[in-house]
């Protein structure tokens, strides 16, 4: 008798929400009206016919245009425009907003079934149902954290995912000058052919290896440099026999301090092959002038130079703090056991000091990988290459990219190289934060 009592309970149960489900899915606030909550119904009801009567054709309009990306070409008439057309990019834009907007709908359409078929599920097992005002106010309690995050999470689709998603979508399409520039004419989906491009057309493919391996180059070597030249100098002035070491690390703090894009035009000026100081003084000792930003190595050194001057002070400020929370018991143990300094850093300062500064590398190296202000002011890319499309010696893929778009309207294939560069970063950075100990919290 008490299974059959079971049984049957249990089939309610499920009766009342299944059938609260299905109300709702039909449409919203049906299935909360089921549950006899009518004023929550009746907010769940007006949304959807809000949605309905405002939304509706423009979600359609929006994802009409994001499949075809315009149907009406531009019409001149002795140099007069007769019909303006569709605007490709526009319409891509337009359509993309509104693939978001009908996925929020779609959530809280998700959100509008599943809290029918809760309900309906407390309603069968006898409990009371809340009214409209202690269910805002459950929401309220239960719900704050969520609602203050809402609004950065949505700002972060718009200016984030928004960006990224229009930026991936050019690159499978023909946008590109002199051609394919709405509104004069229409831009079509190609596919993968930006892509192929890259890998199969020799001049595409010398210029993007080329490019693709001098920026891993510069990446690792910027870091690198930075990060060891800071240890060095750390490391020197943290020694008992250096004195007035405050003095010394305001000194060597001041490239750090003074604006980068200042620095980068004084040195900038003092490479010039012509007038600079760095090759007038080379002559007052007998030394020819060196091309350093016409020549594609002396370019190259160049960049590296200046960057390290720029970068090292960070870090010697970093490992100075990180070596005062070394003990100093350390250090005596290991004199004491006939460790000499080589071997007191090899063993004790290298091994701290790098659990802090790992993360960080990463993070740097992330970063010059990016880094086109500092390309762009000191050599703009050059030397140029006659072997490259767009690009010059020292260009990165990020100052390539830029070249591309702003100086050529090579938008398409930009925009595949820029979605290969995230797809490189996003992966590499996922894979070391993964495996560093330092944000693992591990010892």
């Amino acid at each position: 008798m008490i299974k059959k009592l079971e049984a049957k309970r249990s089939h309610k149960d499920k009766s009342y929400s299944k059938n609260a489900a299905l109300l709702s899915v039909l449409f919203m606030g049906l299935g909360q009206m089921y549950n006899k909550q009518y004023w929550k119904g009746i907010a769940w009801a007006l949304f959807e016919i809000l949605v309905l009567i405002f939304y509706l054709k423009p979600i359609m309009s929006g994802l009409n245009g994001l499949i075809t990306l315009g149907e009406t070409p531009q019409v001149r008439q002795r140099g007069r425009i007769v019909e303006q057309g569709d605007h490709s990019i526009l319409l891509m834009a337009e359509g993309l907003m509104m693939v978001i907007v009908l996925l929020a709908v779609l959530v809280l359409y998700y959100l509008s079934v599943r809290d029918a078929y809760l309900v309906g599920k407390l309603r069968a097992q006898g409990q009371r149902v809340l009214s409209f005002k202690e269910t805002m106010r459950n929401v309220w309690d239960n719900g704050y954290a969520y609602i203050l995050i809402t609004p950065t999470a949505i700002c972060m689709v718009l200016l984030t995912v928004f960006p990224l998603v229009f930026t991936a979508l050019i690159a499978f399409t023909n946008f590109s000058s002199p051609n394919y520039l709405p509104p004069r004419s229409l831009v079509d989906w190609v596919g993968i052919e930006q892509f192929l491009r890259l890998f199969t057309m020799e001049s595409w493919r010398g210029t993007f290896l080329g490019v693709f391996a001098w920026t891993i180059i510069w990446a690792i070597l910027s870091t690198l440099l930075v990060v060891f030249a800071g240890l060095f100098v750390a490391v020197v002035l943290s020694q008992k026999v250096v004195k007035y070491r405050k003095f010394w690390r305001n000194i060597f703090i001041i490239p750090w301090a003074v604006p980068g894009f200042v620095s980068i035009l004084i040195f900038r000026n003092m490479y010039n092959g012509q007038f600079g100081v760095i090759n007038e003084m080379l002559q007052t000792v007998g030394i020819n002038p060196i091309p350093w930003l016409s020549d594609p190595m002396w370019a190259k050194l160049a960049v590296l130079l200046t960057n390290l001057w720029l970068g090292f002070p960070f870090w010697m400020a970093l490992f100075t703090a990180v070596l005062t929370t070394i003990s100093k018991d350390l250090y005596e143990a290991a004199e004491i056991d006939g460790a000499t300094i080589v071997q007191q850093f090899r063993k004790i300062t290298f091994p701290i000091v790098m659990v802090a500064a790992v993360p960080l590398m990463v993070f740097t190296f992330a970063f010059n990988f990016n880094q086109l202000t500092f390309i762009y002011l000191m050599t703009e890319g050059g030397p140029t290459n006659a072997n490259y499309n767009y690009a010059g010696h020292t260009d990165i893929l990020l100052s390539w990219i830029f070249k591309m778009t702003l100086d050529n309207g090579q938008y398409a294939i930009a925009s595949a190289v820029a979605l290969l560069v995230f797809l490189i970063i996003a992966g590499f950075a996922y894979f070391n934060l993964r495996n560093t100990k330092a944000l693992k919290g591990e010892g």
